[in-house]
């Protein structure tokens, strides 16, 4: 297992929010979260598992040491909760149908949730990706991680995620997130800046999908924050589709003088993304192949 200890010393609350409506997978989203949707992954014996893309998130974060979570949720998200909550009957049934290496994946992954600290948020409105991490304000009152519960980056023992912490820390950021080249950032938060050093960048400019971006460098929904972004959202508006945009908030200090800086990540790290059926499909495809040409 992995483990930054930097996480136990800077970074110990994760906000994960999973509250949006999935309207572009409708309509198995009318009743199933998107956060809910499968990608392949490992699982006991090597043998290939479905796993839900907000439970591998979980386990990813847990696995570089957080124990504390608060997720964000929406109306019809019940499936969510209902998935974080021991099942012991079920786990008789596996093994009773000598089902024993799934039943060993959930014990593990039971386990795992019971020595957490886990909360749900309600979001009761789509009010915006903005809108959802304000409502873990309560919850949080250090810097701490926003990671999108629909997003999963396969990278060489969470490396995506160490150099994000390390650099927030490093540079004494308010702000720190991920960026990727796309080929089209016009779906994207696009950042413009100037390049500290390799694949590293002070952060000038955010902008939620603008129509003529600046650059090809999208915003990836993991950042670390300084409490300072909720002060920074309460005073944005409304944006991009009426929603308060997170993007709006981190430009907002920007312009407030505070520090944001961005980090790339690197050809070997794999972004999946449920956000749409195409890009559903290719995250299928490619956690497929990708753990499917792993050696047990």
């Amino acid at each position: 297992m992995i483990k930054i200890l930097e996480v136990d010393r800077v970074l110990r609350k994760a906000v994960v929010p999973a509250a949006g409506l999935g309207t572009r997978l409708l309509p198995i989203t009318k009743e199933l979260p998107k956060e809910m949707l499968p990608l392949f992954f490992k699982g006991k014996g090597g043998r290939l598992c479905l796993k839900p893309v907000l439970q591998a998130v979980f386990e990813q974060l847990y696995d570089v040491g957080f124990r504390e979570f608060c997720f964000i949720v929406g109306r019809g998200k019940r499936a969510i909760a209902d998935h974080f909550t021991s099942d012991p009957h079920f786990l008789e049934v596996l093994r009773r149908d000598a089902k024993d290496e799934q039943a060993k994946d959930l014990v593990e992954f039971y386990g795992k949730v019971d020595i957490s600290s886990v909360v749900f948020v309600s979001q009761p409105e789509p009010k915006g990706f903005g809108d959802a991490v304000l409502k873990a304000k309560p919850f949080v009152l250090e810097n701490f991680l926003v990671h999108a519960g629909d997003t999963y980056i396969i990278s060489p023992e969470h490396s995506h995620l160490v150099r994000l912490f390390k650099l927030h820390e490093e540079l004494g950021a308010d702000a720190t997130f991920i960026v990727q080249e796309v080929e089209d950032p016009k779906q994207y938060g696009v950042m413009k800046g100037k390049e500290l050093r390799e694949n590293v960048y002070e952060v000038e400019e955010v902008v939620e999908k603008p129509q003529k971006p600046a650059t090809n460098l999208a915003v990836m929904p993991i950042y670390v924050f300084n409490p300072v972004i909720f002060k920074a959202l309460e005073v944005t508006r409304p944006g991009k589709g009426g929603e308060v945009q997170l993007t709006d908030g981190i430009q907002k200090l920007i312009e407030w003088g505070l520090r944001v800086v961005a980090v790339k990540l690197e050809p070997e790290e794999v972004r999946l993304d449920i956000g749409n059926p195409e890009s559903c499909w290719e995250a299928l495809s490619l956690s497929y192949r990708h753990y499917q040409g792993m050696k047990k």
